[in-house]
């Protein structure tokens, strides 16, 4: 999990760093903050066609570094035009396979701060598992996290991890990792997320690992930027089995 600025001598730096860490502890999955790479577009109330297309180009010429990380499998999300609309889209990449696309997030806010819904046009409603490698996933981009009624789909599927990239204010933290915590707690799965962060504190940072159980495994900040820890997907798949999840799982035939 890590925790980047978008700024593009702080981002040059912070990328360098990272992909340090990732060598040296040689990461399998890299999570990138929501929108990685690119200025937060929603901070502005009106749609403009030319940052748009900007921010398109800048994370393509980001997204080809990613074999920097010496990772197998990096997930964030990326702006991409299709037809007349603009989404904010997960992907996965890969090292054996490149990029792939993921879902489109679907739950986007409008207000000051955050005029999502007036940049992105609204994604996919389902919320599928991915896998990467052994790892099986789901992914709820920044607000969707909030999305409480996925969680029993999620804890009748064979997931262990729901991965989160985010884009919150540090003003914010602790309600993210409350609803971090339940979104393990209920799913039992492991919650993975990563953050933008900024020198201002607009974006608060705070990566983090929490296990299936709630507790918090690592947490990123100001003084450890990047962490790396070993998860055990057969840790979810017990943790299935275990009060609260088996009470809202079907009856057994």
């Amino acid at each position: 999990m890590c925790e980047l600025p978008h700024e593009l001598d702080a981002l040059e730096a912070a990328w360098g760093a990272l992909c340090d860490h990732t060598g040296a502890e040689a990461s399998d999955l890299v999570v990138l903050p929501e929108f990685v790479f690119v200025e937060p577009l929603w901070l502005l109330e009106r749609f403009d066609a030319v940052a748009w297309s900007h921010a398109e180009a800048v994370a393509e010429l980001w997204l080809r570094r990613l074999p920097e990380l010496e990772a197998r499998y990096v997930v964030g999300t990326r702006p991409v035009t299709a037809g007349d609309k603009h989404y904010n889209e997960g992907f996965l990449w890969s090292r054996a396979a490149g990029l792939a696309p993921l879902r489109r997030k679907h739950y986007l806010p409008d207000e000051p701060g955050g005029f999502e819904a007036r940049w992105f046009d609204r994604g996919d409603a389902g919320f599928p598992a991915y896998a990467a490698g052994e790892l099986s996933f789901g992914l709820n981009i920044c607000t969707e996290l909030w999305a409480l009624d996925v969680y029993r789909r999620y804890a009748e599927m064979d997931l262990a991890a729901i991965v989160a990239p985010r884009a919150t204010a540090a003003a914010t933290t602790g309600k993210w990792l409350s609803v971090g915590t339940v979104a393990a707690v209920a799913t039992g799965c492991y919650c993975l997320s990563s953050n933008r962060v900024q020198p201002d504190g607009g974006y608060g940072g705070v990566g983090w690992i929490i296990e299936p159980d709630g507790a918090l495994l690592a947490r990123t900040s100001h003084i450890e930027r990047f962490c790396t820890r070993e998860i055990d997907p057969a840790r979810s798949r017990y943790a299935r089995r275990t009060y609260p999840r088996y009470v809202f799982s079907p009856p057994a035939a």
